[in-house]
C-alpha cells in the first residue's frame, strides 16, 4: 500500500467534507489501535461499527500515514485515539479532524496525571499493560458512543458495566498468576520499555533495551548494559515482541553469552498491538492472557484458575480455561 507524506495527508484531511452524520444505524468509529478498538466494539455492540487504523503487527510509534487513511477517516464519525504521543506523527492529522468529527484522546481523558509513568519529560503511553488503568477508558468510550446514539445509551451502559466487571476479574487474575513466579525470577526483560505499568501493577522488575518509543534504535551500550543486568540477575528467560524486529534481543543474547552468562528465549509478547483479528489474542483480554501465560511459563510460575466472570469471553473466543 502506498505511503504518503504527512503534509499531503494533512491536506487531504482538510479537504474532507463532514463525517458520517446519520443519526440511525451504527455510528462509524475509527480507533487508532486495536486495544482501543476492542473496547469500543465491545461497548458499542450493534450501535457502533468499529474499525482499527493500525492493525496487528504494526508499531504505532513509527506508523506512517497512508493514502487509504484519508477515506477511512472520511467515513468515520468518531475517532478514538490514546494520546500521550502513542500515535506519533499521526497526532497532527487527528488534531485537524476536530472541526467536523468527534475526536477523543481517550487515554488523556481517562487517566489522571498522578498515575502516569514518565521519563525525561515524556509520558509512557503503554497504559493498557495495567488492566486497572485501561479499565478507566470504559466509561469515557461509553459516554462518547452514547452521545452519538442516544437511543442506545441504556444498552451501551449495560455493556460497559459488564466489560468493567470482566476487566476487574482479569486484573485480579493477572496479579494472582504473576505472584506465583519465584521472587528471584520476577525480572521481565524485553526489547523496549512497554511493560512499565505492567511491572508496577503486578510486582515485576522490568528491564528494557529501548525506551518508551521505538523511533530510534538501541545502541551497543544499551544492549551491553541490559546483558550485564541479565547475567547478574540470573533471570531464566527474556522476551521478544510482536511489533519489533527480534534482532535487538538476539544481539543482547549474544552479549550475554560474551559476558559468560546464559539465558533462554521465553517467547513472544504482545506489546504495542494485539494478535490477529479472529483469534483470542486479537482481543484485549486475550492479548493480556497470552502475555501472562507466556511470562509464567518462562519464569517458573503457574496460571491461576480462569475467572468465572470471564467464562463468557472464553466461550466466545473458543478458549479452554
Amino acid at each position: 500500500m502506498k505511503r504518503v507524506c504527512l503534509a499531503g495527508l494533512l491536506m487531504g484531511v482538510l479537504a474532507l467534507a463532514g463525517g458520517a452524520r446519520a443519526a440511525d444505524g451504527p455510528v462509524p468509529v475509527l480507533a487508532t489501535v486495536g486495544m482501543i478498538g476492542d473496547l469500543a466494539a465491545t461497548i458499542g455492540g450493534d450501535c457502533a461499527a468499529v474499525e482499527v487504523l493500525i492493525g496487528a503487527g504494526s508499531d504505532p510509534h513509527i506508523y506512517q500515514p497512508r493514502a487509504s487513511d484519508i477515506s477511512r477517516l472520511q467515513a468515520a464519525r468518531v475517532v478514538l485515539y490514546e494520546g500521550f504521543n502513542l500515535e506519533g506523527r499521526l497526532g497532527a492529522v487527528l488534531d485537524r479532524l476536530r472541526r467536523d468529527r468527534v475526536v477523543v484522546a481517550v487515554g488523556e481523558e481517562a487517566v489522571p496525571a498522578d498515575i502516569l509513568l514518565t521519563s525525561h519529560g515524556a509520558v509512557d503511553p503503554h497504559l493498557w499493560m495495567d488492566v486497572s488503568i485501561w479499565a478507566r477508558l470504559v466509561p469515557v468510550i461509553a459516554d462518547v458512543l452514547g452521545g452519538e446514539r442516544p437511543g442506545c445509551k441504556a444498552d451501551i451502559a449495560a455493556r460497559a458495566a459488564r466489560l468493567h466487571s470482566e476487566l476487574s476479574a482479569l486484573h485480579a487474575w493477572v496479579r494472582e498468576t504473576l505472584a506465583s513466579i519465584p521472587e528471584g525470577h520476577r525480572v521481565l526483560v524485553t526489547a523496549h520499555d512497554a511493560f512499565g505499568y505492567f511491572a508496577r501493577a503486578y510486582g515485576l522488575h522490568q528491564v528494557a533495551i529501548q525506551g518508551f518509543s521505538t523511533v530510534s534504535e538501541a545502541s551497543v551500550a544499551d544492549i551491553r548494559s541490559v546483558a550485564a543486568e541479565v547475567v547478574t540477575s540470573g533471570v531464566p528467560a527474556v522476551f521478544v515482541e510482536s511489533t519489533i524486529n527480534p534482532r535487538t534481543v538476539q544481539a543482547m543474547l549474544e552479549a550475554v553469552a560474551a559476558q559468560g552468562g546464559q539465558v533462554g528465549l521465553g517467547g513472544q509478547l504482545y506489546s504495542d498491538a494485539m494478535g490477529q483479528p479472529g483469534t483470542a489474542e486479537g482481543t484485549y483480554v486475550g492479548m493480556i492472557r497470552a502475555n501472562v501465560r507466556t511470562i509464567v511459563a518462562a519464569l517458573g510460575g503457574t496460571p491461576a484458575p480462569w475467572p468465572q466472570d470471564l467464562a463468557g469471553w472464553a466461550e466466545r473466543n473458543g478458549v479452554t480455561p
